[in-house]
């Protein structure tokens, strides 16, 4: 190979070696990690009954959480560093927007962690990755609607009652008012998620919420 060979291999080459460099520092994308570690807080009466961001009534009383990032329907296992305690909640809200802090817990989780009265602690989080959602007594719902009304939910229902036989209205009663949420039940998340794709198609807003017999 001549001298002007050799400066073009080389020239190659180092861009060749550039460029790999270059995508690999494009390419560095952000993974959640397994575990997490700050300040929990919670939140209770004031957005009870109110919709969260997943579209989901909030209810004080129920297992949740909001996070800033973890897809909805994520499991985590939360424990109170200060005292040891752990609840498992599901996440269907976003927040908290309080700088140092990683989750907002239901009233009825941070009642479970002992920090109802302290307010903010700090907690460690655990992706529960390989949860079983068809664990024993486990069923699923798909909510195509809540309403204040209850005429406007029986319209609704009779509607699903043309193509479906598992529809029902399931009442949620807060301080202030009562909502009467029109849903589909199953046995199994797979055909919860069939007939929510089917639904959607549809044009209604749906979605799927669990909870046991």
């Amino acid at each position: 190979m001549n001298h002007r060979g050799k400066t073009q291999f080389v020239f190659m080459l180092f861009a060749v070696v550039m460029i790999f460099f270059s995508s690999c520092s494009r390419n560095q994308y952000k993974t959640t990690p397994a575990v997490i570690t700050g300040q929990a807080s919670w939140y209770g009466p004031h957005f009870h009954g109110k919709t969260t961001s997943s579209q989901e009534v909030f209810d004080m009383y129920d297992m949740t959480a909001a996070h800033k990032s973890l897809p909805f329907g994520t499991y985590v296992m939360v424990t109170n560093l200060d005292n040891g305690r752990s609840v498992k909640v599901r996440i269907n809200d976003r927040g908290p927007f309080i700088r140092g802090r990683v989750i907002d817990l239901s009233y009825a989780a941070a009642k479970v962690l002992g920090m109802v009265g302290t307010g903010v602690v700090p907690v460690r989080i655990e992706i529960l990755s390989d949860i079983s959602v068809d664990a024993d007594g486990q069923r699923f719902a798909v909510q195509v609607g809540a309403f204040v009304v209850k005429e406007n939910a029986e319209a609704l229902k009779s509607r699903l009652d043309k193509k479906y036989n598992n529809v029902y209205i399931s009442q949620f009663k807060t301080p202030n008012r009562v909502y009467y949420r029109v849903r589909l039940s199953f046995d199994s998340r797979s055909d919860a998620l069939k007939t929510a794709k089917s639904l959607q198609k549809q044009g209604l807003e749906v979605f799927i919420v669990e909870y046991q017999e």
